[in-house]
């Protein structure tokens, strides 16, 4: 897969639990931040140099095609930074499947989220001194966006699946996320719904998807059976007013919403 001109690689990662019932870990974003500023967001950001050197295929667990693995060391790079949770593995303990490192273990990173997000920190080489593997095959493919050709900075997002580890408790970085929160997905609908929460359209979209479920396993189950269908908003006038756009075999909600008031 090329990556088009113009496009910044991303990656993001609904990390889901029972509570007994179905949550997901949102961020809401520093209000300094330049893009989605103030939203209730899913943990991630771009991709970084790092997140494709050929030295991580020792420090992972999960047979992933190159570009794709780069994505998801991002997307689990990127939750780190922002909530300090780490979808890892001991190393004398690694192999799919097999149980998450507990928190104990991941703790000597945590004086290093800030300086691994401000690239002064390397994350490989801190998951390598930590003795972890980077747990790749714990995530699920979910979504796939790409920003409208019509926003001045423009973003090709993969989206994750992954179910949290039990022990790691959530904690923002105070620097690009300022609240982290865990919310049942209807929950957090409704209080954009209300106002009460800003939450931008894509992330609005994959939290009702991922509200159809009632359990992580279920979830799970969904993400896996389904066909991931790029989404690329279009922007179509209707009666002169605009729209957005959306291709109805995504398998969303809505196929088309008005551009007023929603940040695609």
């Amino acid at each position: 897969m090329t990556q088009a001109k113009g496009l910044i690689p991303a990656a993001t990662i609904l990390l889901v639990r029972d509570n007994p019932h179905l949550e997901v870990l949102m961020v809401e974003r520093h209000h300094q931040i330049d893009f989605a500023s103030g939203a209730l967001v899913f943990p991630g950001g771009k991709t970084q140099a790092e997140d494709s050197d050929p030295a991580w295929a020792e420090h992972l667990d999960g047979i992933i095609e190159a570009q794709q693995r780069a994505f998801r060391i991002a997307a689990i790079r990127e939750a780190f930074e922002e909530s300090g949770v780490l979808l890892a593995r001991p190393r004398e303990a690694r192999g799919e499947g097999a149980p998450l490192a507990a928190a104990a273990h991941c703790e000597s990173l945590h004086p290093l989220r800030d300086a691994i997000a401000k690239g002064e920190a390397s994350f490989l080489t801190a998951v390598r001194e930590a003795a972890l593997v980077l747990a790749l095959d714990a995530l699920t493919p979910f979504a796939h966006w790409i920003t409208p050709s019509m926003m001045p900075k423009r973003f090709d997002t993969h989206f994750y699946l992954a179910v949290a580890p039990q022990d790691q408790e959530e904690a923002c970085d105070g620097a690009e996320a300022v609240d982290a929160v865990w919310i049942a997905p209807k929950t957090a609908l409704e209080h954009a719904e209300t106002g009460r929460r800003t939450i931008i359209f894509p992330t609005r979209m994959n939290v009702e998807m991922l509200s159809r479920s009632a359990t992580s396993s279920e979830a799970m189950r969904h993400a896996e059976a389904r066909t991931i269908v790029t989404v690329e908003p279009q922007v179509v006038q209707e009666n002169g007013a605009p729209f957005l756009l959306i291709p109805e075999e995504a398998g969303y909600c809505v196929t088309k919403e008005p551009l007023d008031g929603n940040r695609p």
